[in-house]
């Protein structure tokens, strides 16, 4: 079925996944951060993702290093936007410790992926 080498990769799945758990949890943002935060969040953690393909697509093993770098630092900027979405009581402590450890998680392979390359 997978007809795409990054589609194979746990850590584009994973993120794919965070992705879409995301999206869900800004659907309960306030209003008024519908072009602020719930929008920075939402392109953030896509980035995870695509820049994860993009890196994987007959790249070479450095160019695919600075893709997976572009996926940590787009993660990087999803977790500071979950502290933020905690501090303005947009999600309660429980939601914001199961998405950090997720992106904390996901880091973590990512970085192995990219050291193994």
């Amino acid at each position: 079925m997978d007809k795409f080498k990054f589609e194979k990769l746990l850590i584009w799945q994973k993120a794919m996944d965070l992705g879409e758990d995301i999206n869900s949890l800004i659907k309960h943002f306030p209003n008024h951060e519908v072009y602020n935060l719930s929008t920075q969040i939402l392109r953030a953690v896509d980035s995870v993702a695509l820049n994860i393909s993009e890196g994987s697509i007959g790249q070479s093993n450095p160019e695919q290093n600075k893709f997976i770098g572009y996926s940590v630092r787009s993660l990087a900027e999803v977790v500071t936007c979950l502290h933020k979405a905690h501090r303005r009581n947009y999600i309660n402590s429980e939601q914001f410790q199961k998405y950090y450890d997720e992106s904390f998680h996901l880091m973590n392979m990512m970085i192995a992926f990219r050291k193994n390359l």
